[in-house]
């Protein structure tokens, strides 16, 4: 079972049901089992910029942001936690640069959140630089 604790700002309108189910499909499909907790974070430009020039030293926006809680290298197990869940960690992203790329690339806005969603999920689970 997988909680996914998903925030925006009023609005930034997202299908959180369609995260939920993306996060789970690809959580499932990566052979991740078990009680497992991950927070998703959808935010505007200037916060995303802030919390790229902090963790990155880069004085711009980006289109998505993972932090694990712990770094984990692929095809290593995981170590069980004492209360059996899991906790990945964050994923953030920034509903601008969504907006942008969807229309630049000719995509739905919810079929680039999924993307980047996979993508900030390949990097809490340690596939590394993607």
């Amino acid at each position: 079972m997988t909680r996914a604790f998903i925030k925006t700002d009023s609005h930034f309108k997202v299908n959180r049901k369609r995260i939920r189910k993306v996060i789970e499909n690809f959580l499932s499909e990566n052979k991740v089992k078990g009680k497992t907790e991950i927070s998703v974070s959808i935010v505007g430009d200037r916060q995303m910029k802030n919390l790229n020039r902090k963790y990155r030293n880069i004085d711009s926006s980006t289109d998505v942001l993972s932090f694990p809680l712990q770094q984990f290298e692929k095809n290593t197990k995981f170590i069980d936690p004492p209360d059996d869940v899991l906790r990945l960690g964050d994923i953030i992203i920034s509903y601008p640069q969504v907006i942008e790329e969807a229309r630049i690339e000719e995509e739905l806005v919810d079929d680039k959140i999924d993307e980047l969603i996979i993508h900030g999920l390949k990097n809490l689970l340690g596939y590394g630089s993607i």
